[in-house]
Order: C-alpha cells, then sequence, then structure tokens
C-alpha cells in the first residue's frame, strides 16, 4: 500500500504540475492576447491618422465623454455606464488596471460610441480631447467673445460665464485681479483682461478653466516693468487696462496709439475741469452696443447724452471698467504715451487715420476737412474709429453729431 507521506507528495507533485501547465497556458494567452491588443490599437492609430476611425461630435452615434481632473478609473467607467457604453464597470476597471490603462486617461472631452470593445474605449479616452481653436480679435467686448466661443462650438452656459467674470475672489492667485478696486458701477469685474489672441479649448471646458486660459496668457504679457512704469506715472494697471481699452478701439495703427494716448493722459491731467473729459466715442459706441445698437463715427445728441460713467462725454475721468479686450500695443500706448506731445484733441480721417490738433479751433478744423469721408469710410469695428469732441457745441437731436475725440 501506498504510504501517507507517498500520497501527499503525489498530490503536491500534480497541483505543481497543474500550477505549471496552467501558468505556460496563461503565459501563452496573455502573450497572444497582448500581440493581438497591439495589433488592435497599431490597426486603430492608423486608422484614426487615416481618418478612417476618427469619432467627433457629428459622427453617427457619437457620444461625448467628459472626463475631469481627479477622476478615478471607477469615476470613468460610472460616466460610460451611465451612457449605456459598457454594462460592467468592475469589468471596466480590472481591465483598464491590466492593460496598463490606469492613469493615462487625459483630461477634457472625448467621443466614444456604442458597439467599441472596453479595449478601444480605453483607446479612445488616452487621446487628445475634442478641442477647437479660436482667434480673439484685439478690441473685442465679452459679449463678442462669448459669441465667438460659441461659434467655436464651446458648450458653457453664458449666465455661468457672467458669474465668473464678476468673481474676482476665484483668480485672486492673479496679481492683477486682486488689486483690482471694485466700483458698483463696472458692468464685468474681469471686462479687459481676457487677452486677445489665439487659443485652444476643450468643447465642455468649464467658464473658470477658460477665464484661466486667458488670464494666464495676460499675466504672461504684462511684464515686471509694466508694473513699475505704471507706479511711475501714478495709475493702477486697472486704470492702465481701461485706458488701453479705449485707445484700442480708438486706433488700430500702433503709432496714432501713442498719440491717442498722450491726448488722454493730458486730459486726465488738465488742470482745466471742462478738459477732464476723455470725450471718446470708444465709450458712446461701447454703450450703444451695449443697447443692441451698432458702432458709428457719428453720433447724435442723445447717444451722447447717455446717462451712463461709461459715457467720458457726461463723466470726467476713465469709465468704471475697460470698454474692450486691448492688445499689446494699446497696453504700451497706454503706459508709454507720444513724449513732450501737447495735442488735446483728435478725429478720425475716415480711413482708417487720425489727426490731431491742441487748439479747439484747428481741431474743428480737421473735422470740417474729414467729416465728409465718414459717411463713406472704412467700418468702424474694422477701423476702431477715432472720435471726435466737438468741445462746447450742441447739436439737434436730429443732426448726426461727428464725435469727434475730445480728447
Amino acid at each position: 500500500m501506498m504510504s501517507d507521506k507517498v500520497r501527499i507528495a503525489l498530490r503536491v507533485l500534480i497541483v505543481v504540475i497543474l500550477l505549471f501547465f496552467f501558468t505556460i497556458i496563461g503565459v501563452y494567452v496573455g502573450y497572444n492576447y497582448v500581440l493581438s491588443q497591439e495589433a488592435r490599437f497599431d490597426e486603430l492609430s492608423a486608422g484614426i491618422e487615416e481618418g478612417k476611425y476618427v469619432i467627433k461630435a457629428d459622427t453617427p452615434g457619437a457620444v461625448p465623454i467628459l472626463l475631469e481632473s481627479g477622476d478615478s478609473t471607477s469615476d470613468i467607467a460610472d460616466k460610460l455606464y451611465e451612457e449605456g457604453l459598457i454594462d460592467n464597470t468592475l469589468m471596466f476597471s480590472l481591465l483598464s488596471k491590466i492593460n496598463g490603462f490606469d492613469g493615462a486617461y487625459i483630461e477634457g472631452t472625448h467621443f466614444v460610441k456604442a458597439g467599441l470593445t472596453y479595449d478601444e474605449i480605453m483607446y479612445y479616452l488616452t487621446l487628445e480631447p475634442a478641442s477647437v481653436s479660436v482667434t480673439i480679435p484685439e478690441g473685442s467686448t465679452y459679449e463678442e467673445i462669448k459669441e465667438i466661443l460659441h461659434k467655436a462650438g464651446l458648450n458653457f452656459k453664458d449666465e455661468e460665464f457672467d458669474e465668473c467674470m464678476n468673481s474676482p475672489d476665484l483668480f485672486v492667485d492673479y496679481d492683477f485681479i486682486s488689486k483690482i478696486e471694485i466700483n458698483p458701477d463696472r458692468d464685468y469685474i474681469l471686462a479687459g483682461y481676457l487677452f486677445p489672441d489665439t487659443y485652444t479649448f476643450d468643447v465642455n471646458a468649464s467658464p473658470e478653466k477658460i477665464i484661466r486660459k486667458f488670464l494666464n496668457n495676460m499675466r504672461n504679457k504684462l511684464y515686471e516693468e509694466y508694473y513699475t512704469r505704471a507706479e511711475r506715472i501714478g495709475m493702477s494697471m486697472d486704470e492702465v487696462i481701461t485706458l488701453a481699452s479705449i485707445i484700442q478701439k480708438e486706433s488700430s495703427r500702433a503709432r496714432d496709439m501713442m498719440y491717442i494716448s498722450a491726448v488722454f493722459h493730458n486730459r486726465l491731467d488738465s488742470q482745466k475741469e471742462d478738459m477732464q473729459f476723455l470725450s471718446s466715442s470708444a465709450t458712446i459706441n461701447y454703450l450703444i452696443k451695449k443697447n443692441g445698437g451698432k458702432s458709428s463715427i457719428k453720433h447724435s445728441s442723445g447717444e451722447l447724452n447717455i446717462d451712463s460713467p461709461y459715457n467720458t462725454y457726461k463723466y470726467k475721468g476713465l469709465p468704471p471698467g475697460p470698454v474692450s479686450m486691448p492688445g499689446l500695443d494699446a497696453i504700451s500706448a497706454a503706459l508709454y504715451p507720444e513724449p513732450n506731445c501737447n495735442y488735446m484733441y483728435f478725429c478720425a480721417t475716415g480711413d482708417g487715420g487720425t489727426v490731431f490738433a491742441v487748439t479747439l479751433k484747428d481741431h474743428e478744423k480737421n473735422v470740417s476737412k474729414y467729416s465728409d469721408n465718414w459717411d463713406k469710410g472704412e467700418d468702424v469695428e474694422s477701423t476702431y474709429n477715432s472720435d471726435t469732441d466737438l468741445g462746447d457745441g450742441d447739436t439737434d437731436d436730429d443732426a448726426a453729431q461727428a464725435t469727434t475725440e475730445g480728447a
């Protein structure tokens, strides 16, 4: 008879043999699985590069999956399950770990569709998310920027964006935002700081993330010397941006901007009370567009008398906040006006140019000379019109007054 020790030894041997056998099978199956997986992913990758397997928003059956910062694999599995793309969250999580996808998923919006295998879904979620490239022109207003972003395909809610624009506490890590002195008459606290440039945004980016991308760019553009210069000329950075926003709308020419800035600075520094009005048509057009109207070079008396702190014909000094998003040329001009310049007036030539004058008499001559061009000149929005201030003259409501910048 076989002893107990022999039987135990045989059982152990059989178990070892079986374990070895299954290990060999497992390694073989796993190795072939990895090879087949790599082959599938190579095919997917090649197909995506050729545009064959690309899944976009307009692909039939495409389902958007938004991966947010901090999402775990189980969070992602739950989102996929809720959309009906997988039927077993545990299996997805296990396969993700086995396949080495954990930690490889990229934040942002991805498009997948029903019928994909778990592996294929994982692969798509590691690709670059859906994004759009957007160019914000210099001189854009906040309302125009929202429209541009929506047309590009971004899906934010306007009311949430508006709330963020009036929530500087969210952005106190930006020095230029933390130092804004809040004026209750200001339309949007962060207006002026969405730096005009070309950006890439995720289609489902939150308003806060969108704004932060703008502010990051603005922070890079506001050099340390700008802060030193602002202090030297007795202005806060917010006042500089506000002035720059007006200059930006007055001319698209960098050289003219410096002279326009000099006019505005001369008025701000003037000891004569009647000369302390910037009288900028840019602020009138801001109010007109705010009320659904269209910008123009000529303004009626009614428009010039709109009762708003943004109306620089009625209120002295700078308006409560920026009227547009200024570019670098305008910001630089606000900080470095043309030196030794005693101009107090300027007006548009009607072709995008600007002429300047020291006295009201010379200014009125310029207005008389160029006013005929204003009706046939370039579109106001493309020339960033430089308007005019006629000084003490009043006009009838039915007569379009040429708003020759008093500045």
